[in-house]
C-alpha cells in the first residue's frame, strides 16, 4: 500500500469515528475540504475512502433491516 493510501485511509477511519462521537454527518466534508487545501491528491483519496465506508455502512444496514423484517416474517403466527 502506497503512503497516499495509507494516510487516506486511516484519515478515513479517524474521520468516521470523529462522525460518531461528536454527531457531526458533514464532518468528512470540512476534513477533505482542509485536505484539499494542501493537497488535491490527498483529497481525492481520502474521499473515496470515506464513499466506500459511508457505502458499506449503509449496505450493512440496509441488509440488517432486510434480515429482521425476515426473521419477524418468519417467526410471525400463520394468519387464520
Amino acid at each position: 500500500m502506497s503512503t497516499l493510501d495509507t494516510l487516506a485511509s486511516k484519515l478515513a477511519d479517524d474521520t468516521i469515528e470523529a462522525m460518531k462521537i461528536t454527531g457531526e454527518e458533514r464532518l468528512f466534508v470540512e476534513v477533505g475540504e482542509l485536505i484539499g487545501a494542501s493537497s488535491q491528491t490527498l483529497e481525492e483519496a481520502y474521499l473515496t475512502e470515506i464513499r466506500i465506508r459511508l457505502a458499506d455502512r449503509a449496505a450493512r444496514k440496509f441488509l440488517a433491516t432486510k434480515v429482521a423484517a425476515a426473521k419477524r416474517t418468519a417467526s410471525a403466527p400463520p394468519s387464520a
